[in-house]
Formats: C-alpha cells, sequence, structure tokens
C-alpha cells in the first residue's frame, strides 16, 4: 500500500488483550496503526502521530476516554479528526455525553470487529475521500482514485505516482494550507527520510503536468508556510 492509501489510526485502549485485538485486525485491513494505553499518551501520540482518525476507549486510567475527545475536539489542529468512542456502557445518557463531548460515532462492547471497521471506514470517506477510492472534483480537475486517472476539462492528464498522491492531498481539502513537513508525512510517509526541498520538485512537476493542456496554475504558494490548492 502506498502512504496516500495507508490511513494512520490510533487505537486508544488500556486492555491490553483488546488493543492487540483491534491492532491487528486494523493491520489485516491496510491500516497503519498507533497503540496507546492511557489517556496522557494518546495526547502525545496525536502530536507524534497525526493520525486520520482515532478509535477511543471511554474507561482509560487517569484521564477519561471523555476528556481526551473533549481536549481534541476544542484544539483546531485536531477538531477534524474523526473519533470513534468505545464503551461498555449502554446508557442512552452516557452515548448523549460522548456525542455532545464531540465524538464522531460511539460503539458498545463488546462489538463486532467487523461492524467496527465499517464505522472506521465510513469516518474516513468522510475525511479522507480518496484513502477510500473515490471520485475527487475541484473546479475543472477531476481525479479518480480507484482508476488512479486525472482529467482537466476531460483532457487525460499525465501524472507520477508522486505527483497524483500531492494532488489528492491538496483535493481533499482545498484552501488548506499544507507545510512542506505535513506533505511530507502524508504523501512520502514518515518512516522514509526525504529532504523538504523534494517537496518543491515534486509541486514543480505537479503544476507542469495540471498545465499541459493549458489553464491557470490552481496551486497557490504561501510564504513561510507551504501549498494550498485554490
Amino acid at each position: 500500500m502506498s502512504p496516500d492509501h495507508q490511513p494512520t489510526v490510533l487505537v486508544v485502549e488500556d486492555e491490553a488483550a483488546q488493543r492487540e485485538v483491534l491492532s491487528y485486525n486494523l493491520e489485516a485491513e491496510g491500516f497503519r496503526v498507533a497503540r496507546a494505553e492511557n489517556g496522557e499518551e494518546a495526547l502525545v501520540l496525536v502530536e507524534e502521530e497525526n493520525p486520520d482518525i482515532i478509535v477511543l476507549d471511554w474507561m482509560l486510567p487517569n484521564v477519561s476516554g471523555i476528556e481526551v475527545c473533549r481536549q481534541l475536539k476544542t484544539r483546531p489542529e485536531t477538531r477534524s479528526v474523526p473519533i470513534i468512542m468505545l464503551s461498555a456502557r449502554s446508557e442512552e445518557l452516557d452515548r448523549v455525553r460522548g456525542l455532545e463531548t464531540g465524538a464522531d460515532d460511539y460503539v458498545i462492547k463488546p462489538y463486532s470487529v467487523v461492524e467496527l471497521m465499517a464505522r472506521v471506514r465510513a469516518q474516513l470517506r468522510r475525511t479522507r475521500p480518496s484513502a477510500a477510492g473515490l471520485r475527487l472534483e475541484y473546479d475543472d480537475i477531476v481525479l479518480d482514485s480507484e482508476t488512479h486517472r486525472v482529467t482537466r476539462e476531460t483532457k487525460e492528464l499525465k501524472l507520477g505516482p508522486t505527483e497524483f498522491r500531492l494532488l489528492s492531498t491538496f483535493m481533499e481539502k482545498p484552501g488548506r494550507v499544507w507545510s512542506r513537513e505535513q506533505l511530507l508525512d502524508r504523501v512520502w510517509g514518515r518512516d522514509i527520510y526525504v529532504d523538504t526541498r523534494t517537496v518543491d520538485v515534486h509541486i514543480g512537476r505537479l503544476r507542469k503536468a495540471l498545465c499541459q493542456h493549458g489553464g491557470d496554475d490552481p496551486l497557490r504558494t504561501v510564504r513561510g508556510a507551504g501549498y494550498a490548492l485554490g
């Protein structure tokens, strides 16, 4: 799987056996998994791992899942990361509290792993459409992540694999400014050492590819910050 198609899931669960079962199943589905066994560790890992989605147990030692959720949903940089709460409490009141704190979904234990995987994928389709194999459109540009084709004004564009991943990142969040470091993480993967200047080289190639049949350059350089689409 290319880094583009390998979203990171942060699993926050204090029971080791549960944590391993979850991680094993998520990895088998092609996700990259980061693990935390308590709330403090979860809050640190969110900064380090920049996860695409968080599966968060309600009952955690010290800092509860609800508190972790509340903190993440009040920070601008983590507010849009989907959180699925896991809880053994089936009372309606708890579910409401979980959702009011900002959780995006709520799964009651004991849960079926198949159902949880479906919910993880459903949340990702909302926030990272290209990882779910969907079509993205921006202006006159259409990117189909299943067939790996890009067209502009119905003319097919030739893009290398890195340029394709860069474009799908930009098209998922038009207008968002991505720093070089964020693009390195998302497009190249955090385990690969690549110089930030490489990002500039590939942005240059992407610009050329997008304008190969004419049209304005839709990419914007934001001085001192990075790049954005539109």
